[in-house]
This record gives C-alpha cells, structure tokens and sequence, in this order.
C-alpha cells in the first residue's frame, strides 16, 4: 500500500522524469503578510498567476510542486468525511508548453500505472459549454481514446467545470484568464447513495460516494473588451489534494480515518473519552482535528492569535475548537499539548517546515495562552447563550462576540443546533456601528489617550474601568476620572480626591483590580439613548458633550441582568471581551500632580511595589 511519504515521493520522481522534465518550485509561504488580496495561500497556481499571463518563470515552462493552502471559506464545510481547511495541493504547470493532448494522458497515467488506482473506478467531468464558450469536445475526445466509456465522462455548466477567479465567463472583467477543466473523480463503491442529495449519483454528487481528486484548467480564453477570446499563450493548471488522493489510495471515503489524520482523532478521543464511531461525536471530533492543524501551519508562520488579519482568523480557529472539546468533555476543556505533539507535529515532522522538536514548546505556548483566555468566558458565554429565546439569538450574536469573545460562526453553530439559522447581516450591522462609534469618539474623547490599539493597549484601556471603580469602591465617590495615558508599557491614569490616599488604601485597590481579574468578567457594551445611561449610573468624564446616543461599557453581569455589573461607564475605545485577557496588575507609582488631582501608575505583571510622592 501506498503512504503518504511513498505519494509525496512518486509525485516528485514523475513529474521531474527525463520525459515530462518539470523543475520543482518551492511552495510559496502560506501566511501572505504583503498581499493586500488575500491573507493566505489557497492554491498553488496563486503564485504563479503573473507567470500564467506571459510573464516568463525562471524555472521554465513546466513546473510542479506540493503547496500548503488555507481557505477559511470552508470553514463551513469541515465537519463531513472529506472537506478541511487546511490541506496540500500536489501541483503541474504548463506555461504556454504542453496543453491537453500531453496533460490528460499524463494525468491519467499518474493515476492508474503510478499509483494503481482501479480504472473502473474513476470517472470525468469535462465542461459543457456557453453561449460564449464551446463544449469542450477536444478534452472529451482525449478521454475516449485512452479508453474511457461514455457512461464514466460527464458533462458539466460553468458552475463545476469552469475556472476564473472570477467565476463563470460571463462575470470575467476585461483582461481577466480562465478556462475549462477536466476533472477526476474516485468512486467508493462501498458508500451508499443518499437520496436527500438527489434521485440519482453522479461525480458531482455531495453524498460522499464520489470524491474529486484531480482537476486540470486549460487556461485558453480571455476577456477582451467584453468578448471571450482565444489566448496567444494557453497553459495547463493542475491541481489534486493530497489528502483526497491518500483517501483513494487507501479506499477509504472517509479522511480522516487515512494516516494524515487518525493520529490526531486518536489523541483526541484520548482526551475527551469520546470515540470517532459515535454518531454524536464525529463532527466534533472532525472540527478539532481539522482547526487544530490550522493552528499549527499558522503558528509556524509566526501568527499568533489577536483581533485583527492573520491573527484574527487563528483565534477563531482556536476557539471554535475549544467549544468543540467543551462540549465533548462535558464542560471541561483540556490541554491540547498532546494532541498537537502526537497528532500534528509528529505525523508532519519535517514536512512543509515543520520541526517537531524545535517548534513544540513555541506552539504550545501560543495555544495555551489563547486558551487560557478563553476559557472562562467560554463558560460563561455559552451559559448564557442557553439561556436566550430563539427570537434573542440573532441579536445576542454580537454581545456574545463582545462580551465573551464568541466568533460569529461558533454562535449561528450553536443556534444551528437547536434548529434556529441567524442571518450574518445583523452581526456585521451591529459591528459596523460599533466601529463607527469607536472611531468617533476615539477622535475626540480619546484622542491621545491610546498610544496605539495594540492587544497590550487595549488591556491597559479595559484596566482603567476596573481601577477607577476600584478607586471609588476603597476612597469613595468623590473619585473621578480625569484623564488618562496608556501605551504598551504601562497606564497612566488622573483622578481627582480632596485627600491623601493611605498605602493600605492603594493595596486594597490593587486587591480589588487583581481580584475582578481573576474573576474573568465579561466585558460588553450596549448603545443606548443618553437618559438611560445617566439612570442606571454609567460614569461619564472630562465635562465631554454627548450625543442623544451613547456607548456604555459593562464589565461584568449580563444583557439580562446588568444591575450585577461590576463597572458601567460611557466610553467608545476598544475593549478585550474578558477581565482575565490583562493578567494580574501591579500599581507601582502614585503622585500628587495638581490641588485635588492624583496621578496613579498601573503595569502588567508584578514587579516592584508603590512608589508614593506627596
């Protein structure tokens, strides 16, 4: 039986052969810090798009490669037998070479000589045409005379035999490449057709019997001035997941039972008690798996969870998957450290950049500090999720991102679950408020305030809500707000106080802070007319005019009971969505700057104790 090394290897040697002659291109990184289209690398012709519009390759004509992609549009897929997020695309190119006659056979030889896959069961898929494009006969004609029966060649629209990045011919702009393609597909003969899907099965079929394993674009046509023309310079785009192919090598329909993945559904089912067979726990289990590995291909990178880009997109991987462990566990999340080691970086270990022993305490780290912040709010979110009507769910979406740091798509799964859909548009409404009333009163109100709106500002800014509460709890409400710095060093913050404040006062403030910290509040905000602000007692500072509506900031307590909320005060900076994201502070400094006005010094992390100038 063919393994995944003996794949890897026999892609190499046949496409490198003296006959083909094909030079190796090494993957492109798959973090794109400098592309301002996509963050990630989702295919492997993505780096060669200039070179497939005429510009020539160093490395010649014919090139191939194994590349590592993402594609985060599928995240919505991953959780059946056979879409993933992350995967390897084994890769051929033709730059304006070789064009059908020499890619079909050869793309068919690789599969059945190579690796000795039954010719009854793969079948094709070859595109049927436009009103601007032709049906493509010369691919179909190929197809027949290396023996292929007409009941194993189906025809197919733009929507499934079509590539542009574009999409279908006639929503190509000018200037833009594209084509027909051929496709491969294996059939499991085991896996029963699923009538749900259709009356009758067919390649493209998504009842799981057929799996696409193989797909050449013949990059022929053009746009020009809104015609489809025919290229000067066609080239061959060749395309096959590898996980797909190992799938069929093995014959097995389902991926994640192939040496790429049992290890890691193993681990899991180690750490959770579960097991892959139960019906209950499959998906789950398949999601981990899946996420997980993104997790480690972006941490190698050097992405490290945050809110914006890359490190937006690792941080709801991360989360989802711990909502997934969760729920499996019962409410107990454990640490990912073995299933990361054992199930990830031993399978890839020195593969695709990965050094087991080299990067395992970095992407341990990575992931436990992510986790270890998300952890109580995952709880806490996720009880008060149980708690919302189905009529609540769709605007409780974005306070259950707010607040506990719940990705959109981990909310609309959960209310999936219980059989209620949430429509994305009022998530993203309610987020495209929250923004513009950030940036409008960041541009006033705060102003100079906020060094820049890095993880470590923002920490220090959610900070000050709990030190000047703290500050009114221990020395009364005369204390107010009058002014604040902060950068990534430490936070600056002016109150007024008619009195000294005792060393034993500031130690108790310090307690305080380091104890609403610890109990992982929840940190939300609502927008809401100014009356009603100034009735439930939200602070106010800096003598600043307001609008009819306002943002008030609650940490602790919840949408259904904020009168248990430890601090409400109007404020439009940004927020970490959970008390436990600062870790514990230490107040190292307090000076008298003015008649009645105190400038206290807050930092992260403990290191020395208060040093008091009155």
């Amino acid at each position: 039986m063919i393994n995944a090394n003996d794949l890897r290897r026999k892609f190499a040697d046949y496409w490198s052969s003296k006959k083909l002659g094909h030079r190796e291109i090494p993957p492109a990184p798959l973090v794109l810090k400098e592309d301002p289209t996509t963050l990630f690398t989702s295919s492997g012709m993505q780096q060669l798009v200039p070179n497939l519009t005429g510009s020539p390759h160093p490395l010649g004509k014919r090139l191939y490669n194994i590349q590592p992609c993402f594609r985060a549009t599928d995240i919505d897929e991953v959780g059946d037998n056979r879409h993933t997020c992350f995967f390897e695309m084994m890769g051929n190119w033709s730059l304006g070479d070789y064009f059908k006659e020499e890619q079909i056979p050869w793309m068919w030889d690789f599969f059945v000589k190579e690796l000795e896959l039954s010719k009854s069961k793969l079948y094709i898929s070859v595109f049927s045409g436009t009103k601007e494009v032709p049906k493509d006969l010369e691919s179909e004609l190929i197809w027949k005379k290396l023996g292929i029966s007409d009941d194993h060649i189906f025809f197919y629209d733009a929507t499934k035999n079509w590539w542009s990045r574009s999409g279908p011919p006639e929503k190509m702009p000018d200037g833009e490449i594209g084509g027909p393609d051929a496709e491969v597909f294996y059939e499991f003969t085991d896996v029963p057709h699923d009538k749900k899907f259709g009356e009758n099965c067919h390649p493209n079929c998504d009842c799981g019997r057929f799996l696409e394993i193989g797909n050449s674009v013949f990059i022929q046509y053009q746009k020009n001035n809104g015609k489809i023309i025919e290229m000067e310079q066609k080239n061959v785009d060749y395309g096959g997941g590898f996980e797909r192919i190992l799938s069929a090598i093995n014959d097995q329909p389902d991926m994640f039972k192939t040496e790429l993945f049992i290890d890691i559904v193993k681990e899991i089912e180690e750490n959770t008690s579960k097991k892959y067979t139960d019906p209950l726990s499959i998906q789950a289990i398949r999601i981990i798996a899946d996420h997980l590995k993104v997790a480690v291909f972006l941490i190698i990178e050097g992405i490290v969870p945050s809110n914006k880009e890359h490190g937006y997109i690792l941080r709801r991987y991360l989360r989802r998957a711990a909502v997934k462990m969760h729920q499996l566990t019962g409410g107990l999340t454990p640490s990912f450290d073995q299933i990361l080691d054992r199930g990830v970086l031993r399978v890839y270990d020195g593969i695709q950049g990965i050094d087991r022993h080299k990067q395992r305490s970095l992407i341990f780290q990575v992931v436990n500090r992510e986790m270890e912040r998300f952890s109580e709010s995952l709880d806490r979110g996720l009880k008060h999720f149980t708690k919302l009507s189905d009529n609540q769910m769709e605007a409780e979406a974005f306070n259950l991102f707010a607040s506990y740091g719940f990705p959109f798509e981990i909310t609309a799964e959960l209310a999936k679950q219980r059989g209620v859909m949430i429509n994305k548009i009022t998530f993203d409404e309610m987020y495209k408020t929250h923004q513009k009333l950030s940036r409008k009163v960041s541009s006033g109100m705060f102003k100079g305030g906020l060094a820049d709106h890095s993880e470590q500002v923002i920490r220090y800014h959610t900070a000050t809500h709990l030190l000047h509460q703290s500050l009114r709890d221990v020395l009364g409400d005369e204390v107010r707000q009058e002014g604040s710095n902060i950068t990534g060093e430490r936070l600056r913050f002016d109150f007024s106080l008619s009195r000294k404040p005792s060393d034993e006062e500031i130690k108790k403030v310090e307690e305080i802070i380091n104890q609403k910290i610890k109990e992982a509040l929840p940190a939300r905000f609502e927008i809401m007319p100014k009356e009603k602000a100034d009735q439930i007692g939200a602070l106010s500072f800096f003598k600043e005019k307001y609008g009819d509506k306002v943002k008030v900031y609650f940490i602790g307590g919840s949408s259904d009971n904020p009168g248990l909320s430890y601090s409400k005060e109007f404020c439009g900076g940004p927020h970490i969505a959970n008390t436990s994201e600062i870790g514990p502070i230490k107040i190292t400094k307090i000076k008298k700057i003015g008649a009645n006005l105190i400038r206290i010094y807050l930092i992260q992390h403990p290191t020395s104790t208060p040093d008091v100038e009155f």
